[in-house]
């Protein structure tokens, strides 16, 4: 009977998502020898080689490429037997792992925190902000517990739960303050700052301007929110923001807000967790708390589970 130890297995997982000794050994709070004796204990006792090792990094082997998802998966599943015995409690306590995107991370997350904590004192929560693609990722994986995102997300093994939705405001210049809104059609011909590829918000702001790509005049982006302020603030051109984050970021930007015509550009936030999730009924709970914590009612209905 081969013995495995979970121990092995988390390892290298951690291995196999860094694909580097010194980040992987670094993520599980070890020293690299002790890591790299624990891989070596587990290709010892498979009777295989899981990486191909140099200077620089490693890779999986194929056998070790196999290996690697039925790890995660039996990860997963021993995390949600742990789930399992929490959501048996009366009060809810332990780790709580939850993924936000940057877009409102930075707006959210304290009042969030503040609000769970003081309704769960028993709670753990770690926080995981990154963009939409990776927290799905490491959702779909179990290496978080929930998300919350922009919808919808359509990942078949996945719940959304809809929370409320949020209007997009234009940001430009001071000097335009009092101007009417542009129409659609004139903000193609602006100089508009978006994040950068990858963010969700980027693509939802090309979509309102009926554009499926950077404009021609866009020559800058940027990974933040209050990077584009400060840029439309400079005088290089003008942004859209959602209304969550306009308090932090023109509190100290010269710049003016206007609000489009009807109908308005928006995105639904909402909550993301597996079909599988034990905590599913904690996690609506909490749903209830993210509004709370934004001063929105929630949307309707308030489930949706997407289907394969």
């Amino acid at each position: 009977m081969i013995n495995l130890t979970l121990r092995q297995l988390r390892y290298f997982d951690a291995l196999a998502r860094h694909g580097h000794f010194g980040r992987a050994a670094e993520s599980c709070s070890i020293s690299q020898p002790a890591l790299s004796m624990q891989i070596k204990e587990l290709e010892e006792t498979l009777g295989g080689l899981l990486l191909e090792r140099s200077a620089r990094q490693v890779a999986l082997t194929r056998f070790g490429e196999e290996l690697a998802q039925r790890v995660r998966d039996i990860l997963r599943s021993v995390d949600e037997l742990g789930d399992f015995a929490r959501a048996s409690q009366d009060r809810f306590a332990g780790r709580l792992r939850i993924g936000m995107i940057p877009t409102i991370a930075p707006y959210l997350l304290p009042t969030i925190t503040k609000n769970l904590t003081r309704m769960h004192p028993e709670l753990d929560i770690r926080v995981r902000e990154t963009m939409t693609p990776r927290l799905i990722q490491e959702l779909v994986e179990g290496r978080l517990d929930t998300a919350i995102v922009a919808l919808p997300v359509s990942e078949p093994s996945l719940t959304e739960v809809a929370l409320f939705e949020e209007k997009f405001l234009l940001v430009r210049p001071s000097a335009d303050e009092g101007t009417p809104a542009p129409s659609r059609e004139m903000m193609r011909e602006m100089r508009l700052l978006l994040l950068e590829e990858g963010h969700c918000f980027r693509d939802q702001a090309l979509s309102f301007c009926n554009m499926q790509s950077a404009p021609p005049r866009e020559m800058l982006d940027a990974n933040s929110l209050s990077t584009l302020v400060q840029m439309v603030s400079a005088g290089i051109g003008v942004t859209l923001i959602p209304e969550m984050a306009v308090p932090v970021e023109t509190r100290s930007a010269s710049v003016s807000l206007a609000r489009f015509r009807d109908p308005q550009p928006f995105r639904t936030i909402g909550m993301v967790w597996r079909k599988t999730s034990p905590l599913a009924r904690q996690l609506l709970q909490i749903s209830e708390v993210v509004c709370l914590s934004a001063g929105k009612v929630r949307a309707r209905p308030p489930v949706r589970s997407q289907r394969a």
